[in-house]
C-alpha cells in the first residue's frame, strides 16, 4: 500500500508539467539564445551570399594580387562604366575578393555540417535500433563499429576521402563514415535501458509487432538526445571539412570554403594575415554558435539538468 503513492507522487511533476515549460527554458537559456543567434546570421549570410557579395568570388585579378583590407579600386561594370570599389577584406594570392569567398564559403561549410549531421543521424538511429534489440546482432555490430571509432576520425576521414575522386560528395561520406559509430553507440545504449521498462515488456506480451515497437515505444525517448548529438556532430563536420580543404584533399580549390581560403594564404600568412584571419573568425564563430546551441539543448532536454 505504501508503494503506490510514492510512485504517484513522483510520476506527478513529470506529468503535469506542459510542454511549454520546456519551450519557455529553451528560449530563456543564454547558450540557445547567443548561439542561434549567431548561427542564423551565418545562414542569413550563406543563403544571401549573391546579394551581399561584392563581385565574383571565382574572378581573377592580377593587378590587385595580395591586397590588404580596405584597398579601393576603380572596376568596370557590366554596362561599361567605371565605379570605385572598395575590397573589404582585401585581396588573395590571384586577385579574388576575400570579403565574396567568405561569404560563399559560409554555404559549403554550413551545408557539409548539416548533411553529415542529417544522415549520420539517420544512418546511426537505425543501425543502433537494430543493435539495441536484435540480441544475437549486438556483438556483431558493435565490434564492428568498435574498429571503427579506434581509428581517429580525421585519419580515417583522410583515408577515405582519397580512395574518391575530391568534391563534396567525398567529403560527406568521408566524415559521415567516423561519425555513424557514435551515434549508434548513443542509440544502443537507450534501448537498452527501455527494452526492460515494464511498458515495454507489457507490449511484447501483448504480441505487438517489433516494427510498431520500435517505433512507438523506443523511437521518442531518442529524439532528445540525438538532436543534441546532431549538433556536436554539426560542428565536427564543419571543422574536419575545413581541415580537409586545408590540407588540398577535400572540395577543389576552386570551390570557396572557408578551409580552401585558409589553405590558399598560409604561405604569405607572415605578410598578408588577412587571407587566414577573415574565415578563420568566420569559422569559430559557427563551430561555437553550434556547439553553445548543443550545450543550451543538452540543458534543457535532459531532465536532470533541467532540475538542476
Amino acid at each position: 500500500m505504501s508503494a503506490e503513492p510514492a510512485i504517484l507522487d513522483t510520476a506527478r511533476p513529470v506529468a503535469a508539467r506542459p510542454p511549454s515549460d520546456a519551450w519557455r527554458r529553451l528560449f530563456r537559456h543564454p547558450g540557445v539564445l547567443v548561439g542561434g543567434f549567431i548561427l542564423l546570421f551565418m545562414v542569413i549570410v550563406g543563403l544571401c551570399a549573391p546579394l551581399l557579395g561584392t563581385i565574383d568570388p571565382s574572378g581573377i585579378n592580377p593587378t590587385v594580387r595580395n591586397r590588404l583590407p580596405g584597398f579601393e579600386r576603380t572596376i568596370r561594370a557590366d554596362d561599361g562604366t567605371e565605379i570605385p570599389f572598395t575590397f573589404r577584406m582585401g585581396t588573395d594570392s590571384l586577385g579574388r575578393d576575400v570579403y565574396s569567398r567568405v561569404l560563399y564559403g559560409a554555404r559549403v561549410s554550413i551545408l557539409v555540417g548539416v548533411i553529415v549531421a542529417v544522415i549520420s543521424i539517420v544512418v546511426g538511429l537505425v543501425i543502433g535500433l537494430i543493435a539495441g534489440y536484435v540480441r544475437w546482432l549486438d556483438g556483431i555490430i558493435m565490434r564492428f563499429m568498435d574498429g571503427l571509432m579506434a581509428i581517429p576520425a580525421i585519419l580515417l576521414a583522410i583515408a577515405l576521402v582519397s580512395l574518391f575522386r575530391a568534391g563534396l560528395f567525398s567529403v560527406i561520406v568521408a566524415i559521415v563514415v567516423p561519425e555513424i559509430p557514435r551515434v549508434v553507440r548513443l542509440v544502443r545504449s537507450i534501448v537498452l535501458s527501455v527494452r526492460e521498462e515494464p511498458y515495454v515488456e507489457a507490449a511484447i506480451m501483448a504480441g505487438t509487432p517489433t516494427p510498431k515497437l520500435l517505433i512507438r515505444h523506443v523511437l521518442p525517448n531518442t529524439v532528445a538526445p540525438l538532436i543534441v548529438q546532431g549538433t556536436f556532430i554539426c560542428a565536427s563536420a564543419i571543422l574536419i571539412e575545413a581541415i580537409l580543404s586545408f590540407l588540398g584533399i577535400g572540395i577543389p580549390p576552386e570551390t570557396p570554403t572557408w578551409g580552401n581560403i585558409m589553405a590558399e594564404g598560409r604561405s604569405l600568412f607572415r605578410v598578408f594575415p588577412h587571407n587566414i584571419f577573415y574565415p578563420g573568425i568566420f569559422l569559430a564563430l559557427t563551430v561555437l554558435a553550434v556547439n553553445m546551441l548543443g550545450d543550451g539543448l543538452r540543458d534543457t532536454l535532459d531532465p536532470k539538468m533541467a532540475q538542476r
